[in-house]
């Protein structure tokens, strides 16, 4: 049985409702309530005004499009203290003063604190008490329409705290509400909604902090930059031999955010070599062609921000524009706590490799692959205490973008109990899952729709109740499974139909035995391993 996305505790008694799966944890926060949508639905969800639906938006989301009246959809139980954190996009404003938000105690739909977004160029701390709203605290913040940002409103005792992004804003002492529902909330505007989250501590303070930007280059280091990579990303394609980052380059040693960003932005080939865990502002940086990034030993990396691999966004572009990013290598790298995905690759982004990293406690994606990306290979990561591990091909309707593109390998990765997107594919065919590691995902192993054709063999699953299927929440794709091992208390097996082009039409390859897999990637997964 297929699983939601969803959890919801109980405050009462220490009865625990729990709607399917288990979410990353938040500091040591109990998580009162978790929705990512992914499972297409709003179940649980009370709505007043306006006009909601769950929609796609790269990932599934929670859309509210009416902008004629306000609306509210609240969620939960009666709640005391609450941290009470979703990420927002405002799609349209119908006048002056408008709002987007997250909201608090709420006893009903009139009466709630609310943090909210305005089209005047402000966040908003407020009281809605009878239908009447009352600012109660308010700082300077841009919210265009078509930008996600975080919201988090924490409410404890009768201190209420308000934070875009992890930066603190706005701060009030109110003792009209002690207890009640999260919700979000639109005031004659229109909004999208997703990863809402509530739990019973308050979030971690502000921002982290990074040195002054500077272009001074860092100074000269070592690491090992010598590995290549197998599958994809070793393929002779799109004008690139295979996939060799930064060499021919200099190496330099980078250990603040402001020299690893200086150097991601060079033109020309560099090896940047990542000594420490770095603070980053969030959330995502451009990495520039031509580079290799290692981490120095095992706990090495990044938290507060992710990686971006491509150019922005453009729906009309759909070949691969002579521009295009490639010749990248993320290897033996820490990514913790990040806002937006940990690494996403897109824009026709071709010849890239992800190898030995280990991620976890992240927000959105852990590695996202779309619009047209492709010659990549994923290998000997640990992905772990994370949702929504790995996407390929984002949406069910960007065929004209997808279609013969998106050819990505994954090998001896252990995703480790990542509840779904396994991976999650869309359209991109051969897609070459082998010689993984999957224990206990809960949702789903390996997700193949949108005819995509997925070639799934060699792989060692335990206590996967779905390991491998073709028609997981819409359009069908084409897959096939061989020799895998399904072994647990619960072994499920894979739901299969249709060919899919052989990996070996592109590169040669050897399957490890699949009985020996779960003790190799246990054991050669993540970092310091290289």
């Amino acid at each position: 049985m297929r699983t939601k996305n969803k959890r919801l505790a109980a405050a009462v008694g220490g009865i625990v409702l729990a709607i399917g799966l288990a979410v990353q944890p938040v500091a040591s926060a109990a998580t009162l309530f978790a929705d990512d949508f992914e499972d297409g639905s709003a179940d649980g969800w009370t709505r007043s005004g306006g006009s909601w639906s769950v929609v796609t938006d790269d990932s599934r989301v929670y859309q509210q499009t009416g902008t004629s009246s306000d609306a509210r959809a609240l969620v939960g139980g009666a709640w005391a203290d609450q941290t009470v954190r979703a990420r927002v996009k405002p799609n349209g404003y119908n006048g002056s003063n408008r709002q987007v938000a997250v909201l608090a105690r709420a006893r009903d739909t009139s009466d709630y604190y609310y943090l909210a977004l305005t089209n005047s160029g402000s966040v908003v701390l407020g009281r809605r008490s009878g239908g009447s709203l009352a600012t109660l605290a308010s700082a300077a913040v841009a919210a265009p329409t078509g930008t996600w940002q975080t919201l988090r409103l924490e409410a404890f005792g009768t201190t209420l705290r308000g934070f875009v992004g992890d930066t603190p804003l706005v701060t009030a002492t109110d003792g009209t509400f002690s207890s009640g529902r999260a919700g979000v909330a639109t005031y004659y505007a229109a909004a999208a909604f997703d990863d809402v989250a509530v739990t019973d501590v308050p979030g971690t303070g502000g921002p982290p902090t990074t040195e002054p930007p500077t272009t001074e280059p860092p100074t000269p280091g070592t690491c090992d930059t010598s590995g290549r990579p197998t599958g994809f990303a070793s393929v002779n394609a799109w004008g690139q031999n295979g996939t060799t980052g930064g060499a021919g380059g200099a190496t330099v040693e980078v250990d603040t955010a402001a020299e690893f960003l200086a150097a991601i932005a060079r033109t020309g080939p560099l090896n940047i070599c990542v000594r420490g865990m770095i603070a980053l502002p969030g959330p995502m940086h451009d990495v520039t062609s031509d580079k290799t990034i290692v981490g120095i030993g095992a706990a090495s990396g990044f938290t507060g921000g992710g990686l971006n691999i491509g150019l922005p966004v453009d729906d009309a572009v759909t070949a691969p524009p002579a521009g295009a990013v490639h010749n990248v290598i993320v290897r033996n790298l820490v990514f913790h706590d990040w806002p937006d995905d940990a690494i996403n690759v897109q824009m026709f982004s071709h010849h890239v490799w992800l190898d030995h990293n280990d991620l976890s406690h992240g927000y959105d994606g852990v590695i996202d692959i779309k619009r047209g990306s492709s010659y990549v290979t994923v290998s000997w990561n640990h992905t772990h205490n994370h949702t929504k591990n790995m996407l390929l091909g984002h949406d069910d309707g960007n065929a004209a973008q997808d279609v013969g593109r998106l050819k990505v390998s994954y090998h001896h990765n252990w995703f480790d109990q990542t509840p779904q997107r396994n991976p999650r594919v869309r359209f991109g065919e051969p897609v070459h899952v082998y010689n993984n590691y999957y224990l206990h995902n809960t949702d789903v192993g390996v997700a193949c729709q949108a005819d995509a054709g997925c070639l799934v063999e060699g792989n060692y699953f335990e206590n996967v109740e779905e390991p491998v299927s073709n028609h997981y929440a819409g359009p069908t794709g084409r897959c096939v499974a061989r020799n895998n091992v399904f072994t647990g208390a619960e072994p499920g097996q894979p739901e299969c139909s249709g060919s899919v082009e052989e990996a070996r039409n592109y590169y040669a390859y050897t399957l490890d035995d699949p009985n020996t897999v779960r003790t190799s990637v246990m054991a050669g997964a993540g970092v310091g391993k290289i």
